[in-house]
């Protein structure tokens, strides 16, 4: 019966959960975005490289809100949703997630020891020198576990569940298919962070996938007479939006060489921090030379 829905849940409405889309946004953002970020900034004396960093700290909470987060906001669905998959969705985003914590910790620890994320694991000049040559194949390991399984644990949960969510956000009410200006202000910031959570996460495919279902899903349901509320167009409009950034960041890295060797193939959409890695470092190293 859980993964039933009901026919009284047909045409309930459910306003606009600022509450619950803020807490969303400003935990990504913070936690999230901001984690490589107080890594980088804070004193290294504060937090030895042998010794968790802040951001492995910022994670560890990511880890334990984020899933709190998307069962509320499940709970708030005016349609009862499938909850075994959301449960098994949530399982195995928390494995995923801590999964990438470790990798992702060792790894960005690595540019205090000159790592450079612009470059392959075997290209990196402070691993071609590693004696036996099979420590480089461990590094590869570690790579493939932060950057593939990982990844793919923590982000297909995570865009599984919003889908499963925009599902149940459908209404016959015109009225109720308008965005307050709350959603609005949220809808920036959250756009950019999905920009970001696709592009460093290297998740386009993913991503696309599921935008398209939520326009197949829009355009079945208007044949019905039903209409997005203003959470569900909160969400679409914000895919859209990520959309757009994405196009304008690989536009303005088309012709940059260095970052095509690294991203070859059909798909080229660079991570932020290889950017950073490349460009923003020589930037600082240019500045404290003068």
């Amino acid at each position: 019966r859980h993964g039933s829905v009901k026919s009284e849940d047909t045409f309930k409405t459910s306003p606009f959960h600022f509450d619950l889309w803020f807490y969303f946004t400003l935990q990504n953002w913070v936690l999230d975005f901001g984690r490589p970020i107080a890594m980088i900034i804070l004193p290294l004396e504060w937090f030895p490289l042998n010794k968790p960093s802040a951001g492995d700290y910022f994670h560890m909470a990511y880890n334990v809100i984020t899933p709190f987060l998307l069962l509320k906001l499940i709970e708030r669905s005016p349609k009862t949703l499938p909850r075994s998959m959301v449960y098994v969705s949530i399982i195995m985003f928390v494995m995923g997630a801590s999964i990438h914590l470790v990798g992702d910790s060792v790894n960005h620890r690595l540019i205090f020891s000159g790592y450079q994320h612009h470059l392959s694991v075997r290209e990196n000049p402070i691993i071609k020198n590693l004696k036996p040559e099979t420590l480089i194949d461990s590094f590869e390991l570690l790579y493939y576990y932060d950057e593939y399984l990982g990844h793919s644990m923590w982000y297909i949960p995570f865009f599984l569940i919003l889908f499963i969510y925009f599902t149940g956000c459908f209404t016959p009410v015109e009225e109720e298919s308008r965005m307050p200006v709350a959603a609005l202000l949220l809808m920036g910031p959250s756009s950019l962070y999905y920009w970001y959570l696709v592009t460093e996460g290297q998740i386009f495919i993913l991503y696309i996938f599921t935008f398209f279902a939520m326009m197949a899903l829009v355009m079945h349901q208007k044949r019905k007479g039903l209409v997005l509320d203003s959470n569900g167009l909160f969400l679409f409009y914000s895919f859209i939006i990520t959309l757009v950034l994405i196009a304008l960041w690989v536009v303005w890295l088309w012709n940059d060489k260095i970052l095509r060797k690294k991203y070859p193939g059909v798909i080229y959409i660079p991570e932020p921090w290889a950017f950073y890695t490349l460009h923003m470092n020589n930037l600082h190293a240019a500045k404290e030379s003068f």
